[in-house]
């Protein structure tokens, strides 16, 4: 877990789509930064909330990390005022500071991988951007992105053998029905549906959990019998009508239960 402790300053913020925001954070705190070299860097941003002695930890994935300017950038998905952290970034103003633990991380892409299968809903479309960037360029990929319209995609960069689909669901993550969430949410159909090229894949899957680890994850390693070497990371970013709080709970509950069988 990313336990470093560090203070940055924002330096600018920017609408990426109308439910991804982007903030840029820099200062003397970069000095401090350690950045691990994989793609699914993260860190847990502490907010106050009124009421609580102690800070709220969010996740969020480091999209860029530029040595060069010395700043970061962290996607932030934003619905409105639902949440901590995205109304924060919705409003976050240059000069404000803002405290995170980490970086921590855990993965990056294969080189040596006969192709990769690369799946995430907004909240792990920032990790799943940053490792297509960093395939090398004779790369086979096959890349699916679920959102909530054809206004939720972004241009992203990618080898030339990478095949890019985005999956419309219709409406935000958080106000999708129950016919198109958990179970039901329409990524799922289009992994399912899709040609399995030859040779293991490394695999990176991150999303709503549901989705992910009770669909996804099963349909990877025991349909297609791909190992765990391979299934590099496959995990919920979140959960459907919990708090990071609950997920993480939640999270310890599965563990406890796939422990016990």
């Amino acid at each position: 877990m990313a336990k470093r402790q560090n203070t940055m300053t924002v330096l600018r913020s920017e609408d990426l789509t109308p439910h991804m925001r982007r903030v840029w954070l820099g200062g003397d705190g970069y000095d401090d930064f350690l950045a691990t070299g994989d793609t699914d860097m993260y860190v847990k941003i502490m907010f106050a909330v009124d009421g609580q002695d102690d800070p709220v930890l969010r996740t969020y994935t480091v999209r860029h990390n530029n040595e060069q300017t010395r700043e970061i950038a962290i996607d932030f998905v934003v619905h409105g005022d639902e949440g901590i952290a995205g109304p924060w970034a919705a409003s976050a103003q240059p000069g404000e500071t803002v405290t995170f633990l980490g970086p921590g991380s855990g993965y990056a892409p294969d080189a040596e991988a006969p192709w990769h299968l690369l799946v995430s809903d907004e909240a792990g479309l920032p990790a799943l951007a940053a490792a297509l960037e960093a395939l090398p360029s004779d790369a086979v990929a096959k890349v699916f992105i679920e959102v909530a319209g054809p206004g939720d995609e972004m241009e992203l960069i990618a080898p030339a053998g990478a095949d890019i689909t985005w999956v419309h669901r219709g409406s935000g993550s958080n106000e999708a029905p129950e016919e198109l969430a958990g179970d039901n949410a329409p990524i799922i159909a289009a992994v399912k549906a899709a040609e399995w090229l030859d040779g293991e894949p490394q695999v990176f899957i991150h999303g709503e959990a549901q989705a992910v680890m009770k669909n996804l994850r099963p349909y990877v390693r025991k349909e297609r019998g791909v190992s765990a070497k391979r299934a590099a990371s496959i995990s919920g970013y979140w959960r459907r009508g919990r708090t990071e709080e609950g997920f993480r709970q939640w999270k310890a509950e599965q563990r406890q239960a796939e422990a016990s069988n």
